[in-house]
């Protein structure tokens, strides 16, 4: 069994800058992963230019795909904004996979079951032990329903969503999002990418469907339909990939006896957005400074929206 200062579970994008900020400290770091790398994760693949700040590139220095939008056509309820300002799609099955190559980190493949903690910190499946473990697995991370699910961890709404990426051939470049339509208590997604790929999605509030008997599925067969009238797509048997997420929250515990949560296993994702990429990345910086510097570990300096400006965000509260 070999120790290790730092494990982190799960190779995301939060996992991924954690680890690098880590390593490069001279951490003893290992990441657990239950899929090995390269790996497709279905994802609009929105990120932010706050994204590139926090990883320490420019965009142009990003040696993968990167699409780029001058500006978003915003519909809100059927209302039509044009919100100008760079934003940028990426493919994750690249992006994951140049993150965490980027960090150095150590990388084992290995579906984590059991976590409990010993003398020495913490040990995973009888295989590994830390003194710290970093819980960056996501919606269904093993850290945080060891951990924190009797908690206060993820408070903020419960977000199910269906989306899919293919190969399009698309016309129009325009990225669209569409706020509430067909009474949707959330939003429908086109983001066209480099190379012909197209990501479309339909994501919502869960309590809020289930209320008025409402179902992600009536809402993807909605979006098909307006986007085939539209003529934005044609000729496919669609087969949406579905998976849920949380909002962020308020007053969340994401910390506890040298565990931490970061990214979607604390349910950081932006109100307005459900931006997930920018949260995760920032929140496991954070954790990892907190590891390094022995100081405190909160949500409170992780965005909580990643466009609207504060005359809208009445709109998603």
């Amino acid at each position: 069994m070999k120790h290790h200062q730092v494990i982190i579970v799960g190779g995301g994008p939060a996992g991924s800058a954690c680890a690098q900020k880590l390593v490069r400290a001279g951490i003893d770091c290992l990441v657990l992963d239950k899929e090995k790398y390269p790996r497709q994760k279905i994802c609009a693949g929105w990120i932010t230019p706050r994204v590139f700040a926090d990883i320490g590139i420019k965009p142009g220095d990003y040696p993968h795909d990167l699409t780029e939008f001058p500006r978003l056509k915003i519909y809100l309820n059927g209302f039509p904004i044009v919100r100008p300002g760079k934003q940028y799609a990426i493919r994750r099955i690249e992006f994951d996979h140049w993150l965490l190559k980027r960090s150095q980190v150590e990388i084992i493949t290995h579906d984590v079951k059991r976590i409990w903690p010993t003398d020495q910190g913490y040990c995973i499946d009888g295989l590994f032990t830390a003194e710290f473990v970093v819980g960056a697995g996501g919606t269904h991370c093993p850290v945080y329903h060891t951990f924190f699910n009797a908690g206060n961890a993820r408070n903020g709404a419960r977000i199910v969503a269906l989306e899919e990426e293919y190969l399009a051939n698309w016309s129009d470049p325009s990225c669209r999002l569409w706020f509430f339509e067909n009474k949707l208590p959330g939003y429908t997604w086109y983001v066209p990418k480099k190379n012909g790929y197209l990501n479309i999605g339909v994501g919502g509030n869960a309590a809020a469907l289930q209320l008025r008997g409402d179902s992600i599925q009536d809402q993807w067969d909605y979006l098909i339909q307006k986007l085939q009238g539209s003529g934005l797509i044609q000729g496919r048997s669609f087969n949406p990939r579905g998976y849920i997420y949380h909002l962020r929250g308020t007053d969340q515990t994401i910390y506890r006896d040298n565990l931490y949560l970061v990214g979607d296993s604390a349910g950081l994702a932006t109100l307005d957005m459900g931006e997930g990429i920018g949260p995760a990345i920032r929140s496991g910086i954070l954790a990892a400074e907190a590891i390094l510097h022995n100081k405190p570990y909160s949500p409170s300096n992780i965005p909580r929206y990643s466009l609207l400006p504060p005359a809208l965000r009445w709109l998603v509260s």
